[in-house]
């Protein structure tokens, strides 16, 4: 068995155990796929400054993210159609992030449920929610989050219309799999996820079917995101949504410094800067790119997280100085499910934690806490 050493390590392990529709559907960006890759290439032009001599013992990763306790500032990113990676993969992500102590933040559109990860989990985890047309069977989801003790709400702003994903149109993708000669093929070559499946009554987008008016079967994501997701969601709409759930809000999806300073007016608690990894405005900045700015210009008026890119510790301990108080991973942990299950999310938690831990000793940093842009070698805001 090949030894795994760094997330690439189970990116490629994933693409030989999933069907190529779901691995395609993780690995994509929309369009030419320009600020899917930036997003990572943008981290690769930060450079760190090497101090020595100096202490290095009883370093901490811990810290808080909206006011809450994280064993390292990471959190997992909600993504669409994980339990399609893995065969109950949002209950398996969540298990693993719970035992190593970070946020799952679990998807609107995933395939296990609110009521499914609240029972197979033992803490709090935190839900991402869209705005809907429907605005009953919207707050009917933040009800049954609150019901389920999740301990934040993750509202994501960029998405009120699909962006064109070549490779999911081209693969016809679907929940589950559509029976054509094609996707049975795919499946076929992947006998381990076949039999994982097999051994799982979940197999749809059951935070909808079910709860939503008329909804009893529901295979297509853009289908329902066409008919559901609101085009005329506006600033407004996040007064009632914040009321209806009381709780801690975290604003997803800004990616500009008007946009975050308007956030702060909604008494939100925080904002993740974000381009929902490239999926949505091809030719937008990456996050990383935009993170300085944002920070500068809200200061410590709203937390600011950021997503997009991360691969790595070192991204985690760069964006950490730039100004971002935590960071959300959502491929990385995806490779792990896909690869491994539960086993391969904590493996990438714990290949992320000790290049993070690794890193800022060697930046001369014993605290977390403690890193800022002084730990970047001739930082600017220029990318």
């Amino acid at each position: 068995m090949a030894i795994i050493l760094e997330i690439e390590d189970l990116k490629k392990l994933a693409q030989k155990r999933t069907p190529k529709m779901f691995f395609d559907y993780a690995d994509s960006g929309s369009w030419t796929q320009s600020t899917y890759e930036a997003n990572e290439r943008d981290f690769k032009k930060i450079k760190l400054r090497q101090r020595v001599a100096v202490d290095m013992t009883n370093r901490t990763l811990a810290t808080k993210m909206i006011g809450q306790d994280v064993s390292m500032p990471v959190a997992l990113a909600p993504v669409g159609l994980t339990g399609m990676q893995h065969a109950d993969g949002e209950i398996k992500a969540a298990q693993a992030a719970q035992e190593f102590g970070v946020p799952f933040t679990l998807s609107t559109m995933s395939v296990c449920s609110i009521e499914d990860v609240k029972a197979h989990t033992k803490k709090p985890f935190w839900f991402q929610i869209y705005v809907m047309r429907d605005k009953e069977f919207a707050g009917n989801l933040i009800d049954r989050a609150k019901a389920a003790g999740c301990s934040a709400l993750v509202l994501t702003l960029d998405l009120q219309i699909l962006g064109q994903r070549h490779k999911d149109l081209r693969n016809q993708l679907s929940t589950p799999p559509k029976t054509t000669p094609k996707h049975l093929w795919q499946m076929a070559t992947r006998p381990r996820w076949c039999l994982g499946m097999a051994g799982t009554r979940r197999h749809t987008f059951r935070n909808i079917v079910g709860h939503a008016k008329g909804v009893e079967d529901l295979s297509s994501l853009s289908a329902w995101t066409a008919e559901q997701f609101d085009p005329k969601l506006n600033w407004d709409d996040i007064e009632w949504i914040k009321k209806r759930w009381g709780g801690p809000l975290i604003l997803k999806g800004i990616l500009d410094v008007e946009d975050a300073k308007r956030s702060i007016d909604t008494g939100a608690d925080a904002i993740i800067i974000s381009n929902h990894g490239g999926r949505q405005l091809d030719g937008a900045p990456s996050s990383i790119a935009v993170l300085a700015d944002i920070v500068d210009a809200v200061g410590d008026k709203i937390e600011v997280h950021m997503d997009g890119g991360i691969r790595s510790g070192q991204d985690v301990l760069k964006a950490k100085c730039i100004g971002a108080k935590g960071v959300y991973i959502g491929r990385p942990y995806v490779y792990g499910l896909a690869a491994q299950g539960k086993k391969g999310v904590a493996k990438a938690l714990d290949i992320i934690r000790y290049e993070l831990d690794l890193t800022m000793a060697l930046c001369g940093e014993r605290d977390v806490n403690n890193l800022d842009r002084t730990n970047l070698y001739k930082f600017t805001n220029e990318f």
